[in-house]
């Protein structure tokens, strides 16, 4: 693999989240008290800036998937994966609440979310090991994405940031929200006004009305003017495109890229020692919950009537069941949403860091049903 490749290979997959991840963890176990001054330095302008626009990097799949000829239109396309990740979401979320309830633990509940998580990367890049070309990896990748808009939601109603203001916080939401439409229907096309103008507003509207500021451009990336085709999930825009999501894509691709190595410096520095109740908790509900979750509301839909894509059978289905447990990215986030600083949220990390086990899991499961690259 030639020096650009690797870099393009790195890039596509966030292959930097995992060496942030890495060195947080290194320089944690070797000088905790030097790590934790950084982190709570980076906390803010990481965590509460610089991961709106990864955040809004993957609302723009979600936007250009729901267009016309998009992966996920019309709905009857995306309804089974849409499905499943729902299925793959509650079910995770049922067994750490009976796993803490069990442990004599119930004040780490607020976790629930955490192994509900699929991190869209990692997955992407298992499928693709096990898969090569077949039709499980779209299905994961639109089980992904609509798992992290669903996860958006989640931590927009379950996770405030501090005090609730929702009046304060609602005005100035319909403002940002406003700001956009104006900008749209007087049609700007280039992106920065959307973000300067409308992102900001939005920003602080989350922020005074407590809630998480990393959300601030999903309200605000639908206005902004795309492509009347999506070239398919996380293709990059063509170099002569130039409508506004396009033009943000190419210019936040890289630098979100450092945001995830910082994210992972600044998030994933747990003691190797500090493991716990809600360790195990986000683990076993990851593990167990995504393939049992996902199998078992794609079986009630197929009952229904709906039909499992071509080529693809319940042995595939199973093992991206598997993938579809790394959590990584937004479980570390949503950990981070769930528990103040401490010994929970340290527990709640290292669970959400080695949610990467699923990859394991998901090649054991392919070896031995003899599915992809194993058949």
């Amino acid at each position: 693999m030639t020096g650009r490749r690797a870099f393009d290979y790195a890039i596509e997959h966030s292959l930097v989240l995992p060496v942030g991840a890495m060195a947080a963890l290194a320089w944690a176990n070797l000088s905790y008290a030097s790590y934790a001054r950084v982190s709570h330095a980076l906390e803010f302008p990481v965590n509460d800036v610089g991961m709106v626009f990864f955040f809004a990097l993957a609302t723009k799949e979600v936007v250009e998937a729901t267009a016309p000829g998009g992966a996920l239109h019309p709905w009857r396309r995306a309804a089974l994966p849409g499905i499943a990740a729902v299925g793959g979401m509650a079910a995770p979320a049922l067994i750490y609440v009976l796993f803490v309830h069990a442990a004599a633990r119930p004040e780490l509940g607020r976790g629930w979310a955490i192994p509900c998580a699929t991190d869209i990367a990692f997955s992407y890049l298992i499928a693709k090991a096990i898969f090569r070309r077949h039709p499980a990896i779209p299905f994961l990748l639109l089980l992904a994405i609509a798992d992290d808009a669903l996860g958006l939601v989640l931590l927009a109603l379950f996770y405030p940031v501090g005090d609730l203001h929702a009046g304060a916080g609602s005005a100035l939401m319909l403002l940002a929200l406003a700001t956009a439409y104006l900008l749209r229907r007087n049609r700007v096309v280039i992106y920065w006004p959307y973000v300067a103008a409308g992102g900001a507003i939005s920003w602080f509207a989350l922020f005074r009305g407590g809630l998480h500021p990393a959300l601030a451009l999903v309200p605000i990336l639908p206005f902004m003017p795309h492509a009347a085709r999506d070239p398919g999930l996380f293709v990059t825009a063509p170099a002569s495109a130039r409508d506004a999501l396009s033009e943000f894509e190419h210019h936040w691709k890289y630098p979100v890229q450092l945001i995830l190595f910082l994210f992972g410096l600044t998030n994933a520095g747990v003691p190797v020692g500090q493991h716990g109740t809600a360790t195990w908790a986000v683990v076993t509900a990851i593990l167990l919950g995504k393939p049992i979750g996902i199998g078992a509301s794609v079986a009630l839909s197929v009952a229904a009537g709906l039909k499992l894509p071509r080529q693809m059978d319940w042995r595939d289905m199973a093992v991206v069941g598997c993938a579809a447990g790394i959590g990584f990215t937004v479980a570390l986030f949503f950990a981070t949403a769930a528990f103040p600083a401490g010994a929970a949220l340290d527990e709640a990390k290292l669970g959400a860091l080695l949610s990467v086990s699923s990859a394991g899991v998901a090649m054991a499961a392919a070896a031995v049903l003899r599915v992809g690259r194993f058949r």
